[in-house]
């Protein structure tokens, strides 16, 4: 057994992997308690909107990605909220803007968080409502400490936070000063907000019937109304150096609810892989992975260049036709069973060669070719734009703040195992603390989701009301054997695929052990044009840790790879969770940031 940075956890009663501590541990605490994966995921999601502002809130949205132990296929939760009905192209276009901005109130799209969470639980969970918010509350009144870089954000944000978003200041900024590192943080008028709908939730008998009261309080109650009053007048500055009104109303948050749907599946060798459909990423990774294999990556040692080199490539190609077919549209629901036939996928193995490509590639698709040259036409505008600065490209995060020094967000994710072989796998994102002005009186901000979409008409991801941005939030779950064992995924944006891609390669390659397979080094590619604003690509770079080692980055370069070497241990936040066929549970978590971690027993 090799060395690892952090011992793998193992054993039979449950496991619970997030992005921070306290969160796994609360998600451990339900499971001792008697509660079951799914009431372990929603009281660990709502512990990460409080302790992880920087990077998701309440306002935000979940996708997850769960399997039953005992009944039922495996299926995706989709808490992603829609585009709101004002959000038309003619109305942004109107603005003057070419793109959706990448922070402030004409980005929101209908929070997805609350009810993706809320469905969770009534449909899978055995908790009261009570228990699933508890441990929330409490870390937002009684305070929990506030992590380093959530400290630098809000410090980074302050003047602006004062000068343009006072409800922001007023939350973020106690006492006019930003929080310090480490110091106890709290949020009272959050920990009020879910008071409140558990006040109303509980005047309703039974289980189910408090959970539904509870949507009901935030999607057609006080919660939407509070929203829908602070829009209808405010006028805030964004990431476009202008001041604009939003377009989301309480009507909207009325008409959404989330719901489960079927994964997007595909045999990779001994092991089936679920993933979201194409109005999230999700298929790229069974493309990346198809065209890797076909291109004879399985025999390349993952340690070497040439494992390194197929991998890039076959990023480039399915992210490629990720830009040009993926989508909540007809279009996409079309052309993903081509993108995902083995002989096409084969097809665009042959394309990899020896060198690294500076080309833009999608697949021309028999009746759908106009969508790949209006891609090419789109990432030629981000090539011309410019790659993002240095701290941008390190990969750590989504950028969502380009008119103040390119602020990065970033995204949450969580895996749970339990003694009954339940799973689930989410990767909770959006309305952290720079997105959006705080909402008065609620404690939390909106999302920025709405900057996935294109302002031009007959594209997979225009924008156009009731429509899902094409996110990039992609949990992965996978069973071998028929078997549901593997949950795994990653924060990241566009990387988080890509990091995924590595990581399950590894498995595939017979890499010992979860948590090794997470502390080796990672790489990703910049080529492709970026989902978040400034919408830029930068053809050829590829972000690499240099743990790979010498050897291998002089012979990346040789190829024409454009290196970008980061600093130790700066790429990727992998977390996952396995159940062995013989019922033995294991879990870890990556060990960059310092903050992920996995626990269990």
């Amino acid at each position: 057994m090799s060395f690892t940075t952090r011992p793998e956890i193992v054993g039979t009663f449950g496991v619970v992997a997030s992005t921070h501590w306290i969160a796994s541990a609360v998600g451990m605490a339900v499971l001792e308690r008697g509660g079951n994966a799914f009431d372990a995921a929603v009281a660990t999601g709502f512990v990460l909107q409080v302790v992880e502002p920087h990077l998701n809130g309440p306002g935000g949205e979940v996708p997850a990605i769960l399997a039953r132990g005992d009944r039922g296929p495996v299926q995706v939760l989709c808490g992603q909220g829609v585009a709101p009905a004002g959000a038309t192209i003619a109305r942004y276009r109107a603005e003057g803007l070419a793109e959706v901005p990448g922070s402030g109130l004409l980005a929101t799209v209908v929070p997805g968080a609350f009810d993706g969470w809320m469905l969770l639980l009534r449909d899978h969970g055995t908790i009261s409502l009570r228990d699933a918010l508890g441990p929330a509350i409490g870390y937002a009144e009684q305070g929990h400490p506030m992590l380093a870089r959530a400290a630098g954000a809000i410090a980074a944000l302050a003047p602006f936070f004062r000068a343009h978003w006072p409800s922001s200041a007023e939350v973020w900024l106690p006492g006019g000063q930003a929080p310090a590192a480490g110091a106890l943080f709290r949020n009272p008028a959050l920990a009020a907000t879910w008071r409140r709908i558990l006040a109303e939730a509980e005047r309703a008998r039974g289980r189910e019937a408090q959970i539904e009261a509870a949507r009901a309080a935030f999607y057609r109650g006080f919660v939407a109304e509070a929203i829908g009053r602070f829009l209808a007048g405010a006028e805030v500055m964004d990431a476009s150096g202008a001041r604009h009104r939003g377009v989301l109303t309480a009507d909207d948050l009325a008409r959404w609810q989330a719901g489960f749907e079927p994964p997007v599946a595909a045999r990779h060798g001994d092991w089936t892989l679920f993933k979201t459909g194409a109005w999230g990423q999700g298929p790229v990774l069974h493309q990346a992975l198809g065209i890797a294999r076909a291109a004879g990556i399985d025999a390349a040692d993952p340690a070497g260049a040439e494992f390194v080199h197929i991998a890039a490539e076959a990023m480039k190609l399915a992210f490629a036709d990720r830009e040009a077919y993926y989508g909540d549209a007809p279009e996409a629901v079309a052309a993903l069973p081509q993108l995902l036939d083995p002989a096409y996928l084969n097809a665009r193995a042959g394309l990899i060669g020896a060198e690294a490509s500076l080309e833009q590639r999608p697949g021309r698709l028999p009746g759908l070719a106009h969508l790949a040259d209006a891609a090419i036409a789109r990432a030629a505008r981000g090539s011309a734009a410019g790659g993002p600065p240095a701290t941008a490209a390190m990969g750590l995060g989504e950028p969502t703040m380009a008119h103040l020094a390119q602020r990065e967000g970033d995204t949450c994710h969580l895996d749970v195992i339990d003694r009954w072989g339940n799973i689930v796998a989410a990767t909770p994102s959006g309305g952290w603390l720079q997105s959006s002005p705080v909402v008065p009186g609620l404690g939390f901000a909106l999302n920025s989701r709405a900057q996935m979409f294109w302002l031009e008409e007959g594209q997979p991801a225009s924008l156009a009301p009731g429509r899902r941005p094409r996110t990039t939030l992609s949990p992965s779950l996978a069973a071998v054997g028929g078997r549901p064992a593997l949950a795994f995924g990653t924060p990241g944006g566009d990387q988080q695929d890509q990091w995924q891609l590595v990581f399950f390669l590894r498995l595939l390659a017979g890499q010992d052990g979860l948590q090794a397979a997470l502390d080796a080094p990672l790489f990703h590619s910049g080529h492709f044009q970026g989902s978040f604003a400034p919408r830029t690509a930068d053809p050829g770079r590829l972000t690499i840790e240099p743990a790979w080692g010498r050897t291998v980055l002089e012979a990346l370069a040789g190829r024409g790879h454009r290196l970008e070497v980061t600093a130790p241990w700066a790429v990727g936040r992998l977390t996952a969770a396995l159940r062995g066929a013989d019922g033995v549970l294991r879990a870890a978590a990556s060990p960059r940031l310092m903050q992920a971690y996995a626990v269990g027993r």
